[in-house]
């Protein structure tokens, strides 16, 4: 039976920056034209991050009934390991999506937008098919297309709707740049499973780009969002804080189109993390200054 380290563990943590930047740059937008609330705030970020955790249980689940993890580098696995019964870990990414429901169904009541329960539904289905059903489009390529959707447009643009009743330009550079690091942190990700996902037959976007160039994509995705953040400067000269961050985007890009692979990537994939939550953080407070 797996401990409860364990279920941490395998809940990801280190995947919660992409949860939480989003709802921060979402938030600044809606501060930037006054209208910071701070209960649509906190209920978007609950939601955020149990969803992202359901995906997490979701995907565990679905890759370790499918065989597609008996031979990964990185976290712990607890379907692949045998430390947790397949139906315990459905059951947890159930639980969080569970969470994750009954938030956005308080903030629906708290902005009024009562037509978001479609949004959040949708959002949960992306979620699950990711890499379950019998054709999972993480499978087939699509999984950044979904986390750009999911974990960068919808949860943005969402969060600044739910306070300020309208989308800005502001949140809609930031939905794109915090997209592009989701995108991103999966790229590395999945980067480092080529050698195994295209055993199982796990056709990701870097199984079929090729090495080399998904190193290249993942290059593009880190730098691009500084300057989608830097061109949120035009609606309020704060924004220049991002500009911090080009350094480091430079160094992770660096550090991928150079080779790294395998066990040297797992830095880079916390690195990545991190870059999203001080991306979300920096162009969110320099919108709300």
């Amino acid at each position: 039976m797996a401990s409860t380290a364990q279920w941490v563990a395998g809940a990801r943590p280190r995947t919660l920056p992409a949860a939480a930047a989003p709802v921060a740059i979402g938030t600044g937008a809606a501060a930037q034209v006054d209208a910071f609330d701070w209960l649509p705030a906190v209920l978007a970020l609950g939601v955020a991050l149990a969803l992202q955790v359901g995906v997490n249980y979701a995907n565990d689940y679905s890759d370790g009934v499918r065989g597609t993890d008996l031979d990964r580098v990185g976290p712990l696995r607890l379907t692949a390991s045998g430390i947790a019964r397949p139906g315990q870990v459905k059951a947890a990414a159930f639980g969080a999506f569970g969470v994750a429901g009954l938030l956005g169904l308080a903030l629906c009541a708290v902005s009024g937008h009562w037509w978001l329960i479609a949004v959040g539904a949708v959002s949960m289905l992306a979620g699950w098919y990711y890499t379950g059903g019998k054709r999972p489009y993480g499978y087939a390529g699509l999984g950044e297309a979904g986390v750009f959707v999911f974990f960068g447009l919808v949860a943005t643009l969402g969060t600044t709707y739910t306070q300020a009743d309208r989308i800005t330009w502001p949140a809609v550079l930031g939905a794109v740049g915090v997209g592009l690091i989701a995108c991103a942190l999966l790229m590395v990700n999945n980067v480092r499973d080529i050698p195994t996902d295209a055993v199982a037959g796990k056709r990701t976007l870097a199984v079929r780009l090729g090495d080399r160039r998904a190193r290249r994509l993942y290059a593009l995705w880190v730098v691009l969002p500084v300057l989608l953040g830097l061109a949120c400067a035009v609606w309020n000269p704060w924004a220049i804080l991002v500009a911090v961050l080009l350094l480091p985007a430079v160094l992770l890009a660096t550090t991928v189109i150079a080779g790294a692979r395998g066990r040297a990537l797992i830095p880079v994939l916390a690195g990545t993390g991190l870059f999203e939550l001080a991306y979300g953080v920096l162009l969110g407070l320099g919108l709300a200054l």
